[in-house]
């Protein structure tokens, strides 16, 4: 009788929680970033786009991360990654000028770029085939949860405490991620096979995917990065930071119910039922007057966006050749910079351009986009449950 598959073996384990320990470092950083940079006397354009040129970083990078991920430990790229993540943190303690904020932006693109690709492709090697969409399930929520957990924390201890604390608390969580990989027994080497391949950028079978989750991010990301900012212009008597918090606890309930489905339902399913939930975070977003809108714009952020992360990355996987899964997920991931990048970057520049109500309302424009990606390659996406 063959054994049952097990996702609660040491290795998995540790692999989740270092996951939880990065995404806790960048996130609980990015969403104050903006305001960071104004105290040292940045305009909001220019602001925008240092909390975006980690992204800027990391996406140029991908590429070479993706290669290297498919011919390299993924331990000593994740300890590199881990490292590079702990020692921007600090550096953001002892940025005194623009300059050096620049710089530690760049090298926290660095050890995220390592990271991200690292990880997803170190649980993808830790599984079978055929289980990869529950294993980008269960890595998702670990993933989502700190995207979702840090932004709510870092805004109640910046404004209890201020922008220190917040970025010291970044640091120790990144040594906590380089101290939970070394509990890791299979190192994920790649077989002398897999190495002395030639060089590619992206992963072509994985991009139809991947620039559809890129499109669909952006205004998450936007809400990330400007959530507070639209709270305190429009003079909304809101707790913001219980923004992501409801969306963590949403996500959690939705991951944990949908778990065994991630394998069997098809992609254009899940996209559909995104597409809805995109559209109305949006609209509450943009109407919203208290906390009963924006618990119910998050709750529909989990399903739009949170949902997207796990099915996205799996089918990505499933899509690319089983030689390659390092550079389907640098594929992925880059089209994930791509919305990272300019969701920071978008939010700064529309105030400058429409009135504030209008903030939200324009990000509806990624709908019809996403409905063409989607309907140019629905075939090859509703069948890569079948290819596992």
């Amino acid at each position: 009788m063959t054994k049952k598959f097990s996702f609660f073996s040491r290795d998995i384990i540790c692999v989740m929680l270092a996951t939880f320990f990065y995404q806790f470092s960048i996130q609980s950083v990015n969403p104050l970033m903006n305001g960071y940079a104004r105290n040292l006397g940045i305009n909001s354009t220019f602001a925008g786009i240092i909390v975006g040129i980690m992204s800027i970083t990391s996406m140029v990078l991908r590429p070479f991360a993706g290669n290297l991920t498919d011919q390299i430990s993924k331990y000593r790229l994740a300890l590199i990654g881990g490292s590079f993540c702990a020692v921007s943190d600090l550096g953001y303690l002892f940025a005194s000028n623009v300059s050096w904020l620049i710089f530690f932006r760049i090298v926290n693109g660095l050890g995220f770029v390592l990271c991200t690709i690292c990880l997803a492709t170190w649980m993808a090697f830790l599984v079978p085939r055929q289980h990869l969409g529950a294993a980008m399930g269960y890595y998702g929520l670990l993933n989502a949860l700190a995207m979702a957990i840090a932004p709510a924390l870092a805004i109640s201890i910046y404004q209890l405490l201020g922008y220190k604390f917040v970025i010291m608390l970044a640091a120790l969580s990144s040594i906590a991620m380089v101290v939970t990989i070394q509990f890791i027994h299979n190192r994920a080497i790649p077989s002398v096979a897999l190495k002395n391949r030639h060089f590619k950028i992206i992963q072509r079978d994985a991009l139809p995917v991947a620039l559809i989750f890129s499109l669909l991010s952006i205004p998450y990301f936007v809400t990330q990065a400007d959530i507070v900012m639209y709270v305190q212009e429009r003079h909304l008597k809101i707790t913001v930071s219980l923004f992501f918090l409801c969306y963590s606890l949403a996500l959690i309930v939705i991951r944990i119910l949908l778990k065994n489905y991630f394998d069997t339902i098809s992609f254009g399913v899940w996209f559909s039922i995104c597409i809805i939930a995109t559209i109305g975070y949006v609209i509450l977003l943009t109407i919203m007057q208290s906390n009963f809108e924006m618990i119910l714009a998050a709750g529909l952020m989990a399903v739009g966006f949170g949902v997207m992360v796990s099915v996205s990355q799996s089918t990505a996987l499933l899509l690319a050749p089983m030689k390659e899964p390092g550079l389907a997920n640098a594929t992925y991931y880059l089209e994930s910079d791509i919305g990272m990048s300019l969701g920071p970057i978008i939010g700064g520049i529309l105030p400058t351009i429409f009135p504030l109500r209008f903030f939200y309302p324009v990000m509806l424009l990624v709908v019809p986009l996403t409905a063409i990606l989607y309907l140019c390659n629905r075939r090859r996406l509703d069948a890569a449950v079948q290819y596992n």
